[in-house]
């Protein structure tokens, strides 16, 4: 009976130094670069800490450690109705960070399922107002929409959103038909009217070297020689030459032959 009293009155030291050696050893906390900590006093906002080594006194005080780092987080896909009348399937990922530790943990229950539903809802409504053929074509412009809404409206809770990217853009298989009708259909528009225009310029020119020959015979002239060469070239056993009737009547006049202008069809048939 003794050897027990002894050995537990031996136990009670041990366990006492034990307890403190573990309260003493829980009041230090090592907070890296990019973790700060968030401290209470009896439930009350006291400071944020950190980085480095900070001393917490148990029971009376609480660290909450908050993560500083960019956090990447991909929104799932949204069903999204344009301002077209278009249903699409639409997914983004967001760049943001913890700028303020404090309201991040105080002003909001969890931060990071906070910021992926407003993510959610943000993006549903900035597409739904614009047309298919701008979420296809300013992704730009759309991004930086979205990455303002969502900047603004987390900065209650101490988040800074650096940076929004649409991932993907998903129809349905009738709306990617229409859509490859729709590029094939513009893609002829196009052709037709480079065609037109190269034939308006093309008569433009014709009309303008038209007028000039017109004022000087000499071009005239050789046109006719250019065309004559031109037909010569060609695989043609016969050749017709254009002559003008003042040529043909001052040849026969040079070969001492009379020239006979040829009979309209009214004179001849008269006589």
């Amino acid at each position: 009976m003794m050897e027990q009293i002894i050995t537990s009155g031996m136990l009670t030291p041990v366990l006492i130094v034990v307890l403190v050696l573990l309260i003493a050893f829980s009041m230090f906390h090592v907070l890296r670069e990019y973790e700060r900590g968030v401290i209470f006093f009896l439930g009350r906002f006291q400071m944020v800490k950190g980085p480095g080594l900070i001393i917490v006194i148990p029971m009376i005080q609480q660290i909450v450690k908050v993560d500083m780092r960019t956090v990447v987080m991909d929104v799932p896909s949204q069903d999204v109705i344009s301002r077209d009348n278009v249903s699409v399937r639409v997914n983004a990922v967001i760049y943001f960070r913890v700028v303020d530790a404090q309201k991040a943990i105080i002003n909001v229950e969890d931060y990071l399922a906070a910021t992926s539903q407003l993510a959610q809802t943000t993006l549903r409504s900035v597409l739904g107002q614009h047309e298919l053929d701008e979420m296809l074509a300013n992704r730009e412009m759309l991004n930086t929409d979205i990455q303002t809404i969502l900047d603004a409206r987390s900065d209650g809770w101490g988040i800074k959103v650096s940076d929004v990217e649409i991932k993907h853009v998903d129809l349905n298989e009738s709306m990617i038909r229409a859509i490859a009708k729709q590029a094939e259909a513009e893609r002829s528009r196009r052709a037709k009217v480079i065609h037109a225009s190269g034939e308006m310029e093309a008569s433009e020119k014709l009309v303008e070297a038209a007028s000039k020959m017109a004022t000087q015979p000499n071009a005239m002239l050789l046109r006719y020689l250019q065309t004559l060469t031109e037909i010569a070239g060609e695989k043609s056993s016969t050749i017709a030459f254009p002559l003008p009737m003042e040529l043909m009547e001052g040849l026969f006049k040079r070969m001492g032959e009379p020239y006979q202008k040829p009979k309209d069809n009214d004179s001849s048939n008269s006589s």
